[in-house]
């Protein structure tokens, strides 16, 4: 890897740090740090951006199509997870992690230990495909075949999160479907399609990225391998479905009917 790349690196991580550091007060100060969610998707676009203002010789229009993916994914969904926590308040999930040491007056360090850095780390890890992509596409860098491709997987994405986040807003704001199980729409071919399209925009960016050469796809190949697993095997899918069984009626019908992650037709039953 360049020097420059490097270095372009290093204050990437300096400027996240930083960030993530201000924010930990933040949390501490109002006792929440349930809007870490919103920042995991800004973050990454913050970063994507920072990259292309420094590439080498300056960007091409590679790296402004990688750095666009990434802002335009990250604007939206921090957007949807900040108004979600405003209007919700402070996330279950928090709220059993820290609530032992919140009782106790530990709460700033376990907050900072177990949520900013960690989420700090993951986020500059899963975020490399961007980083890379742009910082390896400078002028006159062109549009090859795996950057369309990738553009369009990426499209597939955006459309999956953005309509099924929508969806399942609508029907949440109906006081009819409480305590009912969203099975219309893409939840129907697919228990989570915002998962899923979760997954397809940052594979669709590590194509982008791969356009610049093997070496950036091999370096970045984490990032969305790691995104995926984490939707599918750790703190996604997983921890969202556990215990739904017992909270929501019809719930275990629905799963074994329907894709739990990549769409499907729904199994007849």
């Amino acid at each position: 890897m360049p020097d420059t790349f490097v270095l372009a690196l290093l204050i990437n991580a300096a400027v996240l740090i930083v960030g993530m550091l201000v924010l930990w007060r933040v949390a501490v100060k109002i006792g929440d740090v349930s809007f870490i969610d919103a920042v995991w998707g800004g973050g990454m676009g913050v970063l994507a951006l920072i990259s292309w203002l420094h590439v080498p010789g300056g960007p091409g229009a590679r790296a402004s199509l990688i750095a666009a993916m990434a802002a335009i994914w990250a604007a939206r969904l921090a957007w949807h997870l900040y108004t979600r926590w405003r209007g919700h308040g402070e996330d279950p999930r928090y709220a059993r992690m820290l609530g032992k040491a919140k009782s106790e007056g530990r709460f700033a360090a376990a907050a900072l230990k177990f949520v900013f850095a960690p989420q700090a780390v993951l986020l500059f890890i899963t975020c490399l495909p961007a980083q890379l992509g742009v910082l390896a596409s400078p002028a006159p860098a062109p549009l090859g075949v795996l950057a369309l491709a990738g553009a369009a997987l990426w499209l597939v994405g955006i459309v999956f999160e953005a309509v099924g986040d929508a969806q399942l807003n609508a029907f949440r704001a109906d006081p009819a479907n409480k305590g009912k199980v969203l099975q219309t729409g893409l939840w129907r071919y697919t228990r989570h399609p915002n998962y899923f399209g979760d997954a397809c925009v940052w594979w669709g960016i590590w194509l982008a990225a791969a356009d610049a050469g093997l070496w950036v796809a091999l370096a970045s190949v984490i990032g969305p391998a790691f995104l995926t697993f984490t939707l599918t095997k750790w703190s996604g899918k997983p921890l969202l479905e556990k215990g739904m069984e017992e909270r929501r009626p019809g719930y275990k019908e629905y799963v074994e009917r329907t894709s739990g992650f990549v769409p499907w037709w729904p199994k007849r039953g």
